[in-house]
């Protein structure tokens, strides 16, 4: 029998390098590039921009760059530099000895400039900021000239040899493309390109008072890398005109800008200015606080970076912005960890259990499934004894209309152990149930009942004596609305309230003991969770659930109300 041999993915971008492959319009070259800023961390939307550059870069056998995009040192650190190639790495991909900086091109991007000068295509324009934003016009009105546009070749040459050498104010002049005032693409109305601003760069220090914008410095450095297809998110798709003018004018080498629609998850924001500001407000507690959809908030939740590319694999490449379904991303998520992540229990809200036909003392240990997704992973040994611990929520003194759990009378199966029956509680002076007292079957263990009784709910436990404590963080979406900000609103009005909850006095089995950080395990029943990479410790653990399990129960109490 011939084994099934899945298609190659295709798209509108994989047919363009396919075609420009077979008119060989690069000489058969793939290469592109992936151009961060370095002003925050990355998010789960540059998390797709990656695995598109750098896998079409593999699936052609082509090259891929990681270049970082540092004209704006007012904006830019070095801590955003070294965590996103961090996050790249962790995604699994490799520039290997192609790691470049706008900043390598400084000095090429500003005699580009005054090349640009020389051929009577810029100009040093003293208008103000918000003069230069009256005159750029609207969409339905043309832009007007300003009134420096004439100036001669030689003294604009001038002038921005004064800026160069910091002889003018921040914000006196700038250099301005000249096209025209009339286009329909407000792009290409005298768009700036190099802006006066001294502050320290990262890497060159003081030795640059004027830096370029993005839309020059960017197809300049495609072109300087080889480029051969410069891939962009949607909204770049207006600047293009602007891009391929820019590299005509000097007859550079011309790479080829493709536009995909980015990345946009409902119940969050993937704006790193809105993202800053939630970290700079304590919002959140940093870039890498798990309720973040950045890629170390993320990989700190848990994620797995198989996940991330599956997601991104099955969300695909399109030319329509849409918004993904959150639980797109967590059903990848549980499906990559469903496969790999070891089955422990752990009880997060206890309830105390005594068995009282249980002998004194006594304590066995029970074999226990590691992951029933792979049998190679073999069994652990969990311990029993008479008193245990329940999930609160897995009894019920009065119980509503289909709880197969806990309840007065009612017989449920321990997990991997017996079949116990509740014969009573003890409640204290607020009425409140603190302990359930229960008789077990020792018939049962690990199997059915010998005369053939059946039960209808299994639930989860661990020994009151041998459990280790832990600490318990519950996320859940950092939003309440699909849109946060939706029709101009405050984004931060949609703030989930309940995004964290904080659990202390939980138990989870001996076998968690030390668990290094970052080490993932489904809660059999409760989810998917690890130990935190900042503050979970082997003698303190502290766990954060990385995703729900499919819950049947809450679904149907979600439906009696």
């Amino acid at each position: 029998m011939c084994a099934t041999v899945s298609p190659p993915p295709t798209d509108f971008i994989r047919e363009i390098i396919r075609r420009d492959l077979e008119t060989n319009k690069f000489g058969g070259r793939v290469h592109t590039r992936f151009p961060p800023e370095p002003n925050g961390y990355l998010h789960i939307g540059h998390a797709k921009s990656i695995c598109l550059n750098f896998g079409l870069a593999a699936e052609f056998q082509g090259k891929c760059n990681l270049r970082f995009d540092d004209t704006n040192p007012t904006k830019e650190d070095i801590e955003y530099v070294e965590s996103i190639m961090e996050d790249v790495h962790w995604l699994g991909f490799d520039w290997e000895d192609r790691l470049f900086y706008a900043s390598d091109y400084f000095e090429q991007l500003y005699q580009f400039a005054v090349q640009l000068i020389r051929a009577g295509k810029a100009y040093v324009d003293d208008l103000s900021a918000d003069e230069i934003r009256e005159h750029r016009g609207t969409l339905t009105e043309p832009g007007k000239e300003s009134r420096y546009r004439c100036r001669s070749i030689e003294e604009n040459l001038g002038l921005f040899e004064g800026m160069r050498a910091g002889k003018f104010e921040d914000g006196s002049r700038v250099l301005r493309a000249k096209i025209d005032m009339t286009s329909p693409n407000l792009n290409m109305r005298d768009p700036v390109i190099y802006r006066i601003r001294r502050a320290t760069h990262h890497r060159t220090g003081d030795d640059w008072c004027i830096y370029p914008m993005y839309d020059f410095a960017h197809g300049f450095s495609d072109s300087i890398e080889g480029i051969t297809h410069s891939i962009c998110t949607l909204e770049f798709e207006d600047h293009r005109p602007l891009y391929d003018w820019f590299l005509e004018q000097v007859d550079a080498y011309h790479p080829q800008q493709i536009e995909f629609a980015r990345l946009s998850l409902g119940y969050t924001i993937l704006s790193k200015r809105k993202l800053l500001q939630l970290v700079q407000e304590g919002v959140v507690s940093g870039w890498n606080d798990p309720r973040m959809p950045t890629i170390s908030g993320l990989r700190r939740r848990g994620y797995t970076p198989e996940a991330i590319r599956n997601f991104c694999e099955t969300i695909g490449v399109a030319k329509r912005d849409s918004i993904v379904d959150m639980t797109l991303l967590e059903y990848a998520i549980r499906e990559d960890l469903n496969r790999r992540a070891p089955r422990v229990m752990g009880v997060l809200r206890p309830l105390k259990v005594v068995i009282e036909n249980y002998p004194d003392g006594q304590a066995e240990e029970l074999d226990a499934i590691n992951n029933p997704e792979n049998p190679a992973s073999g069994t652990r040994k969990v311990p029993f004894s008479k008193v245990l611990y329940i999930e609160q929520e897995d009894f019920r003194e009065v119980p509503p209309p289909k709880y197969y759990r806990l309840s007065p009378g009612k017989e449920v199966r321990l997990r991997y152990a017996y079949f116990v029956k509740c014969t009573g509680v003890v409640k204290n002076e607020n009425g409140e149930v603190v302990e359930v007292r229960c008789t077990y079957d020792p018939t049962t263990r690990g199997g059915d009942a010998p005369d053939g009784r059946k039960v209808k709910a299994t639930i989860h436990w661990v020994s009151a004596e041998h459990s280790i404590p832990a600490k318990v963080r519950l996320y859940d979406r950092l939003f309440t609305k699909p849109n946060p900000g939706e029709g101009g609103a405050d984004f931060k009005e949609s703030l989930n309230p309940n995004s964290l909850e904080v659990l202390t006095g939980c138990r989870v089995e001996p076998t968690l003991q030390g668990a290094a950080a970052g080490c993932r395990f489904q809660f059999e029943r409760m989810g998917y969770f690890c130990t935190d990479s900042v503050d979970s410790k082997p003698d303190a653990l502290v766990f954060n659930r990385t995703v729900q399990l499919r819950d049947t129960w809450a679904k149907i109490a979600a439906q009696q109300g």
